[in-house]
């Protein structure tokens, strides 16, 4: 019998490294830590659903319909480390995350052909939707936009960020013009299916009793918010869309309750609720804790330095 009460991944509790890749003064560390991630995560994983190969290899493993808060919860976990974590937490976390993807593999009902998780085109899909939403998001519903150079750095850093992954950096987009460039090259391979229809139902409009009550209130608390960033094509594609006059209306609502979860109890709070095992990083960002050494790392240098050798590519 498969319990339905959360499974998190313990985080031990450690002085921090170092700054990790990106350091607090950066735009990664300041679009990454704002509330309006929550909704990004909220966006990107309905988002990625439309990718079939990616749809089966979640679907599959059984995880998000039986516990959507681990899903939720480990997504948000790794990718807050990797943006504001020490280095070698971040190195810890991609190998972690190497090594659940691997298990995920077999073939894809649509097109009958084989997928994996850790497949570089699917690990690209899932780089680019949680960046550019987080980007998204912040500039709807937190501060706006970046300055231009703040966007330009955002970008590099979002390729430095694919280095732990599987994907090809150099084919991560450089600007936000590429990122539409992207999307529209990868249009034609996107659709639902009955596993994605039930992702992006999980996802939007959890269940109490698989998300727990922090989660289900959550995700229906931000979804009116959420699906006001996605395209209207790919809302109607899904089943899921709104009316252009609540795409309006749940702006200025959004942005105030962005204002309020940016103050530290609100954003323990929330993220306690939502992915706890995220609240460790953010507890770091929230004390701009320092670290044991004040510098940051490439993803070589961190993987040199914390990486175990069997996990390394190979040169």
């Amino acid at each position: 019998m498969t319990s339905n009460r959360p499974s998190i991944r313990p985080v031990p509790a450690r002085p921090r490294e170092d700054w990790g890749l990106f350091g607090p003064d950066s735009p990664t560390w300041k679009v990454w830590s704002a509330p309006t991630a929550l909704l990004a995560f909220q966006r990107s994983i309905v988002v990625e659903s439309f990718d079939p190969f990616l749809a089966a290899a979640v679907h599959d493993q059984n995880g998000v319909r039986y516990n959507a808060t681990r899903r939720f919860d480990r997504t948000i976990q790794y990718f807050l480390t990797v943006a504001c974590g020490d280095s070698r937490a971040a190195i810890e976390a991609s190998e972690i995350l190497m090594r659940v993807h691997a298990k995920a593999s077999g073939t894809e009902p649509i097109s009958l052909q084989p997928y994996s998780a850790n497949a570089p085109e699917s690990q690209l899909w899932i780089h680019i939707t949680g960046w550019q939403s987080n980007l998204l998001c912040y500039e709807r519903y937190g501060p706006g936009k970046l300055s231009a150079a703040e966007e330009q750095c955002y970008w590099e850093e979002c390729r430095i960020a694919a280095e732990l992954q599987t994907c090809d950096p150099a084919d991560v987009p450089r600007s936000r013009a590429e990122v539409r460039e992207y999307y529209a090259a990868m249009r034609p391979r996107l659709c639902v299916s009955d596993r994605s229809r039930t992702l992006i139902r999980y996802f939007l409009n959890s269940q109490r009793s698989i998300a727990g009550t922090g989660l289900w209130a959550g995700s229906h608390l931000m979804s009116t918010a959420t699906i006001a960033t996605i395209p209207r094509w790919m809302r109607q594609l899904g089943g899921f869309d709104q009316p252009a006059w609540l795409d309006a209306a749940v702006v200025p609502a959004a942005r105030a309750a962005v204002k309020i979860a940016g103050q530290p109890l609100a954003a323990r709070t929330t993220l306690k609720m939502m992915a706890p095992s995220a609240l460790p990083v953010m507890e770091q960002v929230i004390r701009r804790q320092q670290p044991l050494r004040p510098e940051t790392l490439t993803p070589s240098q961190a993987r040199a330095r914390f990486g175990r050798s069997e996990l390394r590519p190979a040169v």
